[in-house]
């Protein structure tokens, strides 16, 4: 008889593989996108752990220390009443983490649910549904943010659910984009001559299928709204003080001392500039290596 060896299996791969592919990929492939990436992970660790990051808290008054310039002991100097600003850009990246991600995640479900379901289902239901997206996208974003929030009043609340509804409507058109190519394939014909049910084609079949450009909607949804957001506070309509959000901080004493204390417009300035650019290069390279037609899928 001849001995057979037992053959030694090879260790399956570590769930982290593929994610660390994709990011040596995205390092190797789109430099820009992984500086993005990069500046995204700072951003949302400064916004988690503001609390332990900040050397100070964000409304402590110092009125001895009142307008000073960036130095060693306050590295982005400090405002008309003497608090930090580094402190409080550090807080108001925190509230950009919570509004933004929580805004662009119910912008993202609006959005996969609208044109998931008028992608598939067609006909007058498809027709009915996207002229009232037509009819949602003819208005003015800010026109429509600045009515809601009059009526509803200022908060976190409000302005998560109106920048959800506001971009995730919106959104829907490039979801149902998506779908209408991938309900002709055949995996989709062969579930529903087996019978499945509506609710499993669209679970197990069609979503799998689009979550590529739903990530690259959730991305570039988060920059959209870090913007809107600052904007509405800018115009006294976000966050109400003494919250430290960026757009306040550039409406309030950014803009009454501009002249004498520059740096109380650059510092959330800066950080709403860096923030959105690097969201919106990030998310233009995840476009690129997750969509199978573009040049850097492959």
């Amino acid at each position: 008889m001849v001995a057979i060896a037992d053959t030694v299996r090879p260790a399956p791969p570590a769930p982290s593989s593929g994610s660390m592919r994709f990011i040596a990929r995205l390092f190797r492939d789109k430099p820009l996108g992984a500086f993005g990436f990069v500046i995204c992970v700072i951003f949302l660790f400064c916004g988690l752990f503001a609390d332990l990051l900040a050397p100070y808290g964000y409304n402590q008054i110092s009125p001895i220390n009142r307008l000073k310039p960036p130095s060693s002991t306050f590295w982005l100097g400090t405002d008309n009443l003497g608090r930090d600003m580094l402190s409080r850009c550090l807080y108001g990246a925190q509230l950009s983490v919570i509004i933004g991600l929580s805004a662009a995640a119910l912008a993202t479900v609006v959005s996969v649910f609208v044109g998931i379901v008028s992608g598939y289902l067609g006909g007058k239901f498809d027709m009915v549904m996207q002229r009232f997206v037509d009819a949602w996208m003819s208005f003015p974003d800010l026109i429509i943010l600045i009515v809601v929030v009059s009526v509803v009043g200022p908060g976190m609340g409000p302005v998560i659910v109106i920048l959800g509804l506001l971009y995730g409507i919106g959104g829907s058109r490039i979801i149902r984009g998506a779908v209408l190519s991938v309900r002709e394939n055949a995996y989709v014909h062969a579930a529903q001559s087996t019978g499945a049910s509506l609710p499993r084609i669209l679970w197990r079949h069609i979503l799998p299928n689009v979550m590529a450009p739903v990530i690259v909607l959730f991305t570039t949804r988060v920059g959209a709204v870090i913007l809107a957001e600052s904007g509405l506070a800018f115009l006294g309509l976000g966050v109400p003080p003494p919250a430290p959000t960026w757009g306040g901080m550039l409406s309030g004493s950014g803009r009454s001392f501009m002249y004498l204390a520059p740096w109380l417009a650059l510092a959330p300035g800066l950080c709403i500039t860096i923030v959105v650019y690097a969201i919106n290069v990030f998310g233009d390279a995840l476009r690129d290596l997750l969509d199978p037609r573009m040049r850097g899928s492959r």
